[in-house]
């Protein structure tokens, strides 16, 4: 079959390779779309994955065409998006219910192979199946999601909560939207890129601007979202929390990423600050806020591209140019 593989640290291409071998339980999914995620630049910077070469793609949807001889959940020509975490239910984490910190921590498309293929193989367990009136390819946006749904589980937020999101891309326009479900009274979004804050302002957003700066709010916000993972910007964030506020770091930032924190400020206004690591318990909540409609799939998808362009793909991500990337192998 036909997959993008990234063969080492920065070199990607698209190349044959052998066909996913399906076990006892698990399935073979033909993959519709398969979504470019921050995580698969990390990858190629040769972070996250423990080693190469590797199939990328973590988000992804398509139809089942074999099972494995104990699958009895689903059946060939079920259409399903793919939750990519893979635990291993055994370690101390794990036995504490925090699968996502799980000390063997896997996922497809970061350490297996994964949706940036013609085909794909994904224990039946993770598998969420789509109701008819989800496009099978836009059920790829369910995996963003679910990493937003556990955004805002580690957050728990109040009503009327003042909101700053600092970055407009894919994840930063997710978290706008549940933000909105959780009943925030304001949101304002942060962004250099002006065309993506164009979009935070079609899907409703308080305010947005260039630099906080901007906005008119002295006494800080009771959330700050990181959704960017960039350095300077999770500085800045941090300086405006409110007092009894949280700060949380959604965003992926590199590994030697730093910042400075004030410790007699966090304790003496008691700021929380914390992080969200991927799916835990979300992805079927997700999925299920999907199918209401909760996302809109054309204005979060900017670009539907060919496999065979996969490198290109990359590259406009990384750019920063359009919003979500899927890929059509």
């Amino acid at each position: 079959m036909k997959a993008a593989v990234i063969t080492g640290v920065g070199s990607v291409e698209v190349t044959t390779v052998d066909d996913p071998v399906c076990g006892p339980r698990q399935v073979v999914v033909d993959v519709a779309a398969c979504g470019l995620c921050g995580t698969d630049l990390h990858i190629l910077q040769g972070e996250f994955a423990p080693t190469l070469p590797v199939v990328p793609g973590h988000e992804f949807a398509g139809t089942i065409v074999e099972i494995g001889s104990q699958v009895n959940e689903l059946k060939v020509g079920d259409r399903v998006a793919v939750d990519p975490s893979l635990y291993c239910h055994e370690c101390r984490m794990c036995r504490a219910g925090r699968n996502n910190l799980c000390e063997r921590w896997a996922a497809i498309g970061v350490t297996t192979s994964g949706g940036a293929a013609e085909f794909a193989v994904a224990p039946v367990a993770n598998c969420v199946k789509l109701p008819d009136h989800v496009r099978t390819e836009d059920a790829a946006l369910i995996e963003p999601l679910s990493c937003a749904v556990r955004g805002y589980d580690v957050l728990r937020s109040q009503m009327a909560s003042r909101v700053l999101i600092y970055g407009s891309g894919t994840m930063g326009l997710m978290m706008l939207q549940l933000g909105k479900l959780t009943g925030a009274s304001s949101i304002e979004v942060v962004d250099l890129n002006a065309e993506r804050l164009e979009t935070a302002v079609k899907l409703g957003v308080t305010a947005v601007a260039g630099s906080a700066d901007e906005l008119d709010r002295p006494e800080g916000w009771d959330v700050v979202i990181d959704a960017t993972g960039n350095e300077k910007a999770i500085q800045d964030g941090l300086g405006r929390v409110a007092k009894g506020g949280t700060f949380l770091q959604f965003g992926v930032s590199d590994y030697a990423a730093r910042v400075t924190i004030e410790p007699y400020k966090i304790y003496n206004q008691e700021i929380t600050i914390t992080g969200s690591m991927a799916v835990l318990h979300s992805f079927e909540r997700a999925a299920d806020l999907f199918a209401t409609g909760v996302l809109d799939p054309e204005i979060f998808i900017s670009d539907r591209v060919p496999l065979d362009d996969y490198a290109g793909a990359l590259d406009q991500f990384r750019a920063g140019k359009g919003r979500k990337i899927q890929v059509l192998p």
